[in-house]
């Protein structure tokens, strides 16, 4: 028996590497998926491996409220209900100092990172209460509690997005409707290879970001997976309103 038999769960970014995970290990444990992304290939991908009766998938622009609303009608159609919702689409931005970032960086920034997950919150928390509660797992990151030169709009959003999921616990509570960010940093994705390579351009085959985390190595996507599932899951039953990190010890202390 699954942790999430018989459950509905959508997942936001579901094309990238943590929203893969996520979505292969929520589907081994029982769930039917709601893939969303903008990338319709992976998606595609992602859907068909998992199979036609566990997984669905809509190509959204979450800062959008019209592609909301769509993930959100075809989950109903699709699936008839609501029980978790993973806030995971996200992207770092461009890295430049504050002064050198431009209105047009911030505002993509934040669209996607803070407005999109505002969006979810907005959405999905009345369907949610409808049918009894439900769980949303919003990814923040180790830049949600600190800062790094370079990424302040990047930083700007996963510190609003602590913001809006302690708001969103205290109204949700009510109707049984848990929610919580999981925090991590550095995974093994696109992204963090991305930042290495604008951060660290000489760095050859080294990991600079790796070896700066106190267990000196990147963590899984599907390690964040597994803190998202109990988080999702029952065994997080009386979690809610909680910054949960995911990070290697990085939010610890420099090392």
């Amino acid at each position: 028996m699954g942790k999430l038999d018989g459950k509905v769960a959508i997942i936001t970014g579901a094309g990238g590497g943590i929203g893969q995970a996520a979505a292969r290990l929520f589907a081994a444990e029982g769930a039917k998926l709601m893939l969303v992304d903008l990338n319709e290939e992976a998606l595609v991908v992602l859907a068909k491996s998992l199979g036609e009766e566990k997984a669905g998938y809509t190509v959204a622009d979450v800062s959008r409220v019209s592609d909301v609303q769509a993930y959100l009608k075809n989950t109903m159609e699709q699936f008839g209900r609501v029980d978790i919702t993973l806030l995971n689409a996200g992207i770092e931005g461009r890295v430049a100092s504050i002064f050198d970032q431009t209105e047009e960086d911030f505002d993509r920034v934040m669209a996607i990172n803070t407005r999109g997950v505002w969006l979810g919150l907005k959405y999905t928390m009345p369907i949610m209460a409808q049918n009894g509660g439900g769980s949303m797992v919003i990814t923040s990151s180790t830049a949600g509690i600190r800062a790094v030169p370079g990424l302040s709009p990047y930083i700007a959003s996963k510190h609003a997005v602590i913001g809006l999921m302690r708001a969103g616990a205290m109204e949700g509570a009510k109707d049984k409707i848990r929610v919580n960010t999981v925090n991590p940093s550095p995974i093994e994705t696109e992204m963090i290879y991305r930042l290495e390579d604008v951060r660290n351009p000489d760095r050859g085959n080294t990991q600079p970001m790796a070896d700066a985390t106190p267990l000196r190595r990147y963590g899984q996507p599907e390690e964040v997976a597994r803190l998202m599932l109990f988080l999702g899951s029952e065994d997080g039953a009386f979690c809610t309103g909680g910054v949960y990190m995911c990070d290697g010890g990085v939010s610890a202390g420099r090392n």
